[in-house]
């Protein structure tokens, strides 16, 4: 069975523990899983520069390559790390800015008087 620390050289895992901090969020973004030609909108409930916890309901194998579109950064790479019921943990190579992804837009900036 394969470790989240195996799973790639930008993972977010050492010997089982995180090692970057995760800001919890709750903010969509679209996935792609393997050679899936249909893009899947998710929730992501944390971010970090190296990994990532969707909502998603469907299973998926350790090692599995996906594609995520994040706003304010665009198309990533990376790997399922671990999947249970209803939630799937990616590990991002490269690693991200997540200030670029949990940066509000202009138009979300309410204006000031």
């Amino acid at each position: 069975m394969m470790r989240p620390d195996d799973v790639s050289n930008g993972a977010d895992f050492e010997g089982g523990k995180r090692r970057r901090p995760r800001d919890s969020l709750v903010l969509t973004a679209q996935i792609r899983l393997d050679n899936e030609t249909v893009l899947r909108e998710v929730r992501v409930r944390n971010l970090s520069a190296g990994g990532l916890m969707i909502e998603l309901d469907q299973v998926a194998d350790v090692g599995t390559p996906v594609t995520i579109t994040l706003r304010g950064i665009g198309d990533v790479q990376g790997k399922v790390a671990w999947c249970t019921e209803g939630r799937i943990g990616i590990a991002l190579d490269p690693l991200i800015d997540p200030e670029k992804v949990t940066k509000p837009r202009v138009s979300e900036i309410p204006p000031t008087a």
